[in-house]
Order: C-alpha cells, then sequence, then structure tokens
C-alpha cells in the first residue's frame, strides 16, 4: 500500500479484525514523511462463483443476497439494515465453503436459511418459500 499523502510505500503498525469478519481495520505508517492513516480492507467476492442447480457458473453477487434477504425482512421496521448485517454473516460464514472460488447454491441458501432461522423465524419461512430446495 502506498501513502495517500506522499505515494512512497507505508507499513502496517496496527491491525484487527472487524465485528464484521470480513473487514480488516489497519493502521498505517509511511516510511518516508511519516504520516499515520487507517485504511479498511474488506472481503472481494467479485472473483468468486456459484455452482447454481443445473450445474452451470454464475458471479457471486452480494447485491442479490442482500435483496433476497431484505424481501425476507420486509415486515420489520428496520429491515435495510437488518438484510445488510445478515448479509454480512451469511458471507463469512460461507468464506470456508468457498472450495477454489467456487460455492454450490444449496449451500448457500442453507447458509442464508441458517442464519434466518436464528434471527427470524417469519423470515425463514418467507425465504424458505422462494428459494426451495429442488
Amino acid at each position: 500500500m502506498v501513502c495517500i499523502y506522499c505515494g512512497k510505500s507505508t507499513r502496517v503498525s496496527n491491525s484487527r479484525k472487524s465485528s464484521s469478519a470480513l473487514q480488516v481495520w489497519r493502521r498505517r505508517t509511511c516510511t518516508d514523511c511519516g504520516a499515520v492513516f487507517t485504511t479498511r480492507e474488506t472481503v472481494e467476492s467479485e472473483n468468486t462463483l456459484v455452482l447454481q442447480s443445473r450445474n452451470n457458473l454464475e458471479p457471486f453477487r452480494r447485491d442479490t443476497l442482500l435483496i433476497s434477504v431484505y424481501d425476507s425482512l420486509k415486515h420489520r421496521k428496520t429491515a435495510l439494515t437488518d438484510a445488510t448485517a445478515l448479509t454480512d454473516t451469511i458471507i463469512s460464514a460461507c468464506l470456508p465453503k468457498f472450495d477454489k472460488g467456487c460455492l454450490q447454491k444449496t449451500q448457500l441458501v442453507e447458509t442464508a436459511l441458517l442464519a434466518l432461522k436464528r434471527f427470524d423465524q417469519a423470515a425463514a419461512v418467507h425465504y424458505s418459500a422462494f428459494h426451495a430446495q429442488n
């Protein structure tokens, strides 16, 4: 990483995992000008593929997951906030299941359903109705 002020190299002086586990907080110090700044690094899921039920691969899209979780939580006043947090939780739980950048759709649906069951039973029933396993 380069310094945001002078463009020279930096070193990490402190690093912590974020509570969401999808983000790492790092304090960086420039080796040239001595500037100190903070970065937040997130997992990039753009190169991840989802194996659909018809054995075709599609790119993983966080927004698609977020929308499906949000649709299940629409009955709540805090639906968007809850859906955003649950989406991060689902992705965190799925990270160990990625096999060489690929995840089966059934694993993704099962993980989402489990998270929703723990959070809101009505949302889990709604999600299950639209994402039933064939």
